[in-house]
């Protein structure tokens, strides 16, 4: 079943790129939930397990809100909502989620209900407590305190170069670009129309020039998508980058250095120098004699983008890190 988005050429314009650490915070919690494969997470995951553990022993929100999730289906918008801004701070998206309505919480949790085995009697009273709302927006919070605020720096250098490189693509080239290795769900077709793949029923919706959000994710937790009136219409995605190996090719690491290949294999995505600072947890000083030691040697190459310099990996850089770009 596909869902489609018809769009106009006013609609590139409005359409825009935004990072929400509250939707980050979600979608962690679906990897920590085992409701999604970690990936190259599973270290990341490992050491934020314990910590989760103990909030859903402490947060009885936490435990009601995870066994809503399911794959490519509805789930309940109010937890995450799209965010308002493009830099939106995870408090003030914390208030709107506070701000929800019990009624409209109760309707999205019963429509996520459907189709679901019943959860046990103590899910089911927390789910449709009159306090729901607040007890979800405790658990996240909880969950963005413990676990995410201290990773939030990496994360969100992965979601920064992601939104840079797309916006630069739709702002120059056009949806098809944009849209181009966004995710297998999703495809632009000819005709002006965005087609997403999802186990929902097929239905066509119209952006009439308001555009639309996109909103990465640094986990593969697939295609989401917020088509309601009462949101702006958002949808997100993995990140470009958030699937990058952090074991370097045997060899490699020894022919040019565990750090110089750790630099190319970030830059799978074009990254500033302040990026991959974040990225790779090193000085400044030293990112940047790595990049001209790199550069030297024709494995990356820089265009500046208004103040600043962006990187990227060149065809022999690709050939070293994956020797099948070599190959027809």
């Amino acid at each position: 079943m596909v869902y489609l988005i018809e769009v106009s050429p006013r609609d590139v314009v409005a359409s825009r790129f935004a990072i929400s650490p509250l939707m980050v915070t979600k979608h962690a919690l679906w990897l920590l939930s085992g409701k999604r494969e970690a990936g190259v997470w599973q270290a990341w995951v490992e050491r934020a397990r314990r910590p989760y553990e103990n909030l859903l022993a402490g947060q009885a929100g936490l435990g009601a809100m995870v066994a809503l999730f399911r794959d490519r289906r509805y789930n309940a918008d109010f937890p995450a909502p799209p965010p308002a801004e493009v830099n939106t701070p995870f408090d003030a998206e914390l208030t709107t989620v506070r701000a929800t309505p019990a009624a409209q919480a109760h309707d999205e949790i019963a429509r996520n209900l459907e189709g679901m085995a019943r959860p046990p009697d103590a899910v089911m009273d927390v789910l449709f407590a009159p306090d729901v709302v607040d007890l979800f927006a405790d658990a996240i919070q909880a969950a963005w305190e413990e676990i995410i605020a201290p990773a939030w720096p990496r994360f969100h250098a992965i979601l920064e170069r992601d939104v840079i490189q797309r916006a630069g693509r739709l702002a120059t080239y056009g949806w098809a670009a944009a849209l181009a290795d966004l995710s297998p769900q999703v495809r632009w077709r000819p005709d002006g129309v965005i087609e997403v793949r999802a186990k929902s029923p097929d239905d066509t919706y119209r952006l009439d020039g308001r555009g639309l959000l996109f909103v990465p994710s640094p986990f593969d937790c697939g295609v989401g998508s917020y088509l309601e009136r009462a949101w702006p219409y958002a949808i997100s995605y993995p990140a470009r980058g958030t699937g990058i190996p952090h074991e370097a090719p045997d060899g490699l690491a020894g022919l040019i250095g565990r750090t110089r290949t750790r630099v190319l294999l970030e830059l799978a995505g074009p990254a500033t120098t302040s990026q991959l600072v974040t990225l790779l947890g090193l000085s400044l000083g030293t990112v940047g004699g790595h990049l001209a030691a790199l550069r030297r040697a024709g494995l990356v190459t820089g265009s500046r983008t208004g103040r600043g310099v962006l990187y990227h990996r060149t065809a022999l850089g690709d050939s070293l890190v994956s020797p099948s770009a070599l190959r027809p």
